[in-house]
This record gives structure tokens, C-alpha cells and sequence, in this order.
């Protein structure tokens, strides 16, 4: 393999910040990409090419005999050969000096992407081409970023990824708001024998087997919700992070949560530095500062009563909620959960304990009889980030609260069973992974951080 093979724009830019981008002065190279902008003036043009490996662009310098580099308009694909040339003085720490630029793909007048600035409105009905934009070519390479760093760290630290199913027969939160799947609407149980089949909203029921088999464990794939809401948290197609922890209480989920999310964000802004200082100049300026205290700073850890204290005394203060009525029992919103990261505590906090009344049936069931070992991560900026609790491992306290819920016992057989033969302690959380990309570029739309966003009343194709 020749050198024009081996080079993509991000090894020149790594060899940039490492100081041995001198070594290929005058090496004949080759680079497909897709042109960011193009200026021709007089004898000489100059044409930015990106080929997705970083966000940065690589100037490629053409004379005025060059006609498909002269028309290549924004959007155009091109393949462009020539010699590096290392311009350590200016803006562009090297250029390409061209030989041959050739115009592989033209776009024609519809081609909808334009050099102005265009909202995420408008390119939210273009996912087809926002990739191609500043913004959501960052934000999908920190996704894949934050992705790789997520599975590095289980496998570094003795987790096995259990892939659990897409299609299930039980509702992990227990609020029917799940899309129910039918292979013949006439005829709804023929398929699978059973009339309650939906697109799954979390794997953690399905995984709880195998952290008591293997220990430590952890599925990340996509859930659904079928919850009506159009803010700008929901979307009813999101991927879930749900690591499940044999002979963890809740301090030490609180820890591992803790550890991992920090290992997670700091490795993924270390590796892409031109996609963050991108998102601090033009989307967030306070998102770098907000990731180096979530990052070095330790998590706070109060219990839910406590918190409620404290908004009580904030109302008494002065301090307006929208939902001001604050007693224990409420379910928080995302106003009082970022008056308590960003006004009281100035960071993320551990929540726990909360009343068993508005949490899961499965969490663990504290001695005072009103609260569970449950936590939630609330994080400045998202809000609620992870949710997490040690699970119920006594099969007569876990039977009485499903039936104090109502709750379809037969359906759930499968899951009591693992209290009865061979039980242990055992937690586990939820992060849900829009989220953290949320966190970590400081876009405030989950909409603007999925591929192809799936939410209520709005899926164009």
C-alpha cells in the first residue's frame, strides 16, 4: 500500500498535533470527499473537502485549468490528487496542491443544503443531508464516539453484553405505554400465541437472568415509548445503556454510575476536540466548562426527602415553580431536578430513596416500608440523565407489590422465579443514550441527536 492510500484528513490533523506533519511534505496523495465550500478568483481556487473521518476540512489548491474543480458546488462529491504541502503559518496547517480535481458527483439546483445558516427546524425534514451540515456532522461523531467508549469500558471492566429482545410480552415500567406488535390485526394472537406482545421499553427484566449467571452485564440497543408528548426529551425510537450488577447495593451502583459515566465523557472529548471546540463556539459556550466539573468534580448524593426540603424552602424564599405544591411523594419535574443540580448543588446529583409510589415495582423495598433503594443521576442542563435502583431480590416482598399494583402475576412467573431459586442482591440503571449525547454537545433537542428521529406525530420516512 502506497502512501496516497494509507492518509484520511484526520491522520494529517493527528500528525499536526503531534508535530510530524513535516515528514510528508511533497507526498503525492488522494482524497474523496464532499465539498464544504469552493472560491475561485482570478488564476487560483481554492476547494474544502471533508471525508468524514474528522471535522475539519482539508483545502485542496487548484489552478484555473482545473473545470470540474471550478464547478464543483457545495454538496458535489470530488476526488482530488496532488502533493501535501505543510503551511505551518497559516490558518490551514497544510493544503493540498493539486494535479487532478475530478468531479464524481454532481448536485443539481434542488440540492436543499445552502452556505447560510439554517435552523434544526429545517434541517429536522432533511435527515437524508443534515449529516453533511457543521452541526450534525458533530454530533454524529460524538454519538459514535460516546458508543465505542460505552462498550470499552464494560469490556475493560469484566461486563458481557447480553442482547435482549426487541419483542417482549411484559412492560418493564408498568405504564402501558408501549406500541403493541401484531402480525395480523384480524387475527392478533395466531403469530405468537399471545395477545400482548410490544416493541420493548427497556431490557432490563431480560438481562436480570444473566447478571445473576455472569455476574456483570449490560445490554445497549433501541426501546420504545408510545408516551404522547412532543417536548423536547421524548422520542418514542431512543436507544437505552442498562448494565445489571450481581451483589451491587445501591452505594455501589451509585459508584459505578458514577465511574463510568466520567470515564465515558472525558475519553470521548479527548479524541474528538475539533467537534467540541465547534459545539462551544456556535451551540453551547458553557458546555466545556459544564463537562470539565461533571468530569472532575464528585457527584453529590442526597436522599429524596432531603431534596424535598430543600425545594420547599426555595418556594419559601421566593422562588417560583410551575408546580409549586411540593410535598413528599411528588414525582419531580425537570424544573425542580435543575434547580437542585444548577442552583443548589451546582452538579450532579444522586437522588435516592424515593417513595415506592411513584417507582418501579421491582425496586428494592427499604425497612422504613414508605421508600425504595431506587437513585436517579440529575445532571445540569438534561435533568434527569440515569435511573437506576437495587432490585427486590425477597420473592414475598416482590409478589405482594406486584399484586398491590395490580399487576398480571402470570405474565411475570418467569421473572418471580429468579427469587425463588438461587436469589441474591443485585442493581442495575438505565441511561438513556440521547441523553448523554445531549450532555456532552450541549444540543437541547432529542430530535437533533438521532440519525432519524421517531417521535409523536412526526415521522417523515
Amino acid at each position: 500500500m502506497d502512501l496516497q492510500e494509507k492518509y484520511t484528513i484526520s491522520d494529517l490533523f493527528k500528525k499536526v498535533a503531534d508535530n510530524t506533519i513535516a515528514e510528508l511534505e511533497g507526498v503525492e496523495m488522494t482524497f474523496g470527499g464532499f465539498v464544504r465550500f469552493n472560491r475561485f478568483g482570478g488564476n487560483v481556487g481554492f476547494l474544502a473537502i471533508n471525508d468524514g473521518s474528522c471535522f475539519d476540512n482539508l483545502q485542496v489548491v487548484y489552478s484555473n485549468t482545473f473545470a470540474d474543480a471550478i464547478k464543483a458546488r457545495l454538496g458535489a462529491s470530488v476526488l482530488a490528487k496532488g502533493k501535501l504541502h505543510v503551511t505551518p503559518e497559516a490558518k490551514q496547517p497544510f493544503e493540498l496542491q493539486a494535479e487532478t480535481v475530478e468531479l464524481v458527483g454532481d448536485v443539481d439546483e434542488s440540492y436543499p443544503l445552502q452556505k447560510k445558516k439554517m435552523t434544526f427546524e429545517y434541517l429536522r425534514d432533511l435527515p437524508q443531508w443534515r449529516m453533511k451540515t457543521n452541526t450534525f456532522n458533530a454530533v454524529n461523531r460524538i454519538r459514535s464516539t460516546l458508543a465505542y467508549y460505552i462498550h470499552e469500558y464494560f469490556h475493560k471492566n469484566g461486563y458481557y453484553w447480553i442482547h435482549t429482545p426487541i419483542l417482549t410480552a411484559n412492560d418493564c415500567e408498568g405504564e402501558g405505554q408501549t406500541f403493541d406488535v401484531y402480525a395480523d390485526v384480524k387475527h392478533p394472537t395466531e403469530y405468537f400465541n399471545k395477545d400482548n406482545v410490544h416493541l420493548t421499553v427497556s431490557g432490563q427484566l431480560h438481562v436480570e437472568p444473566f447478571a445473576l449467571t455472569y455476574g456483570k452485564v449490560y445490554t445497549f440497543g433501541p426501546t420504545f415509548r408510545a408516551e404522547k408528548s412532543n417536548t423536547v426529551r421524548h422520542a418514542a425510537e431512543f436507544w437505552m445503556i442498562e448494565p445489571e450488577i450481581a451483589w451491587a447495593h445501591l452505594a455501589d451502583l451509585c459508584n459505578i454510575e458514577e465511574d463510568f459515566l466520567k470515564y465515558v465523557v472525558k475519553n470521548t472529548i479527548k479524541d474528538c476536540p475539533q467537534d467540541m471546540a465547534f459545539f462551544e463556539k456556535w451551540v453551547d459556550k458553557d458546555v466545556m466548562k459544564r463537562l470539565d466539573e461533571f468530569i472532575n468534580k464528585p457527584f453529590a448524593r442526597v436522599k429524596y426527602e432531603d431534596a424535598i426540603q430543600i425545594l420547599q424552602d426555595a418556594v419559601k424564599n421566593g422562588h417560583k415553580f410551575e408546580v409549586s405544591d411540593i410535598k413528599f411523594g411528588l414525582d419531580l419535574g425537570s424544573e425542580h431536578e435543575r434547580y437542585l443540580t444548577e442552583v443548589h448543588f451546582k452538579g450532579p446529583i444522586f437522588l435516592t430513596d424515593y417513595p415506592k409510589e411513584i417507582k418501579a415495582f421491582y425496586m428494592k423495598q427499604n425497612d422504613d416500608g414508605k421508600t425504595v433503594g431506587a437513585t436517579d443521576l440529575l445532571v445540569p442542563f438534561i435533568g434527569e440523565l440515569c435511573g437506576g435502583s437495587e432490585r427486590e431480590a425477597d420473592y414475598n416482598k416482590l409478589l405482594n407489590r406486584m399484586n398491590e399494583l395490580g399487576m398480571n402475576i402470570p405474565a411475570y412467573e418467569w421473572y418471580l422465579d429468579l427469587r425463588k431459586n438461587g436469589s441474591m442482591p443485585h442493581s442495575g440503571f438505565g441511561l438513556g443514550f440521547e441523553r448523554l449525547v445531549m450532555l456532552v454537545t450541549g444540543m437541547n433537542n432529542i430530535r437533533d441527536v438521532l440519525p432519524y428521529p421517531r417521535c409523536y406525530k412526526d415521522m417523515e420516512f
